[in-house]
């Protein structure tokens, strides 16, 4: 069982609980799985989408974060070739994949979670590369890079999305973004990679439903993985103004609050759209409609 770091800043309206983890397989990617012990009812899937060149192990304390807000986190280590690069590059198909791997790991009378995942409910996490898959997966088009397939379609199954450390731009240029869902950016405001004002360009080009911005303050582009600088990944140019403890549990916190707001859970949307901006001064926070 490991610990919760959701309560390292400010904690939000939502009682949090005890996390676990174990080892599993979706498609050919090995995955951790995060699920809360003691949550009751069925349980919806968080899909965290990885920055380019991040293993998944250092994801953990995140995902544990988010997890204790009431859902499962899976961490697929998805590595294929990315232009002339193999790494570790999510995929739109990763969508797909995870909805087969829930409807199996329910009925598997072997598993943590034998009937107790909610399969007609997936919401979306990413950070850099994997969120602009995200992105991607959210207008319900087939994209390169991030499309590897012959066409993608969004499954109604996935509800919303939130990414950290993410942008839509291309050689300087912001398109459109026709989201089909309710979108969510975080954004470290000491981010030497992928810049805050990339990130506010972003935003602006959010053209449908629910959207969020949240400006982390102190926080870089590594701001929610267990380490600065993971082993194999891009370095950060920019050193973090705050703890990597506290940008983990001030990420987690909004995403997962965000999240379930848009799942319907009126306590959650109290805080992200009202009350948590004024309560939590690491952040500052715009939100449309």
């Amino acid at each position: 069982m490991a610990p919760s770091p959701a309560s390292a800043a400010s904690p939000g309206p939502v009682t949090t609980t005890a996390v676990s983890t174990y080892q599993s397989q979706i498609t050919n990617d090995g995955t951790n799985v995060y699920y809360p012990t003691n949550a009751t009812g069925n349980l919806p899937v968080a899909l965290l989408l990885q920055g380019g060149k991040v293993n998944r192990n250092f994801y953990s304390k995140y995902a544990s974060a988010v997890a204790s807000y009431g859902f499962i986190v899976v961490t697929p280590n998805h590595k294929r070739l990315n232009f002339f690069d193999r790494d570790y590059y999510t995929s739109t198909s990763q969508v797909g994949e995870t909805l087969a791997w829930m409807a199996a790991e329910n009925s598997n009378a072997s598993s943590p979670l034998h009937g107790r995942i909610d399969t007609g409910t997936m919401v979306l996490l990413g950070h850099s590369f994997g969120g602009a898959t995200g992105l991607s997966i959210s207008e319900d088009k087939c994209s390169i890079p991030f499309c590897t397939t012959l066409s993608f379609d969004l499954p109604a199954a996935v509800k919303a999305g939130s990414f950290y450390g993410t942008n839509n731009a291309i050689l300087g240029i912001y398109p459109s973004i026709d989201n089909q869902i309710p979108v969510q950016l975080v954004q470290g405001q000491s981010d030497g990679m992928a810049e805050p004002d990339q990130a506010e360009r972003t935003y602006a080009k959010l053209a449908n439903g629910h959207r969020q911005i949240v400006r982390v303050s102190g926080a870089n582009h590594y701001g929610i993985t267990d380490v600065q600088n993971p082993s194999g990944a891009e370095a950060e140019v920019n050193g973090q103004g705050i703890s990597q403890t506290a940008s983990i549990a001030t990420a987690a916190r909004w995403s997962a609050l965000w999240l379930r707001a848009q799942l319907g859970d009126t306590a959650a949307a109290s805080y992200v759209y009202s009350t948590g901006d004024a309560a939590d001064a690491a952040v500052a926070v715009t939100s449309a409609p």
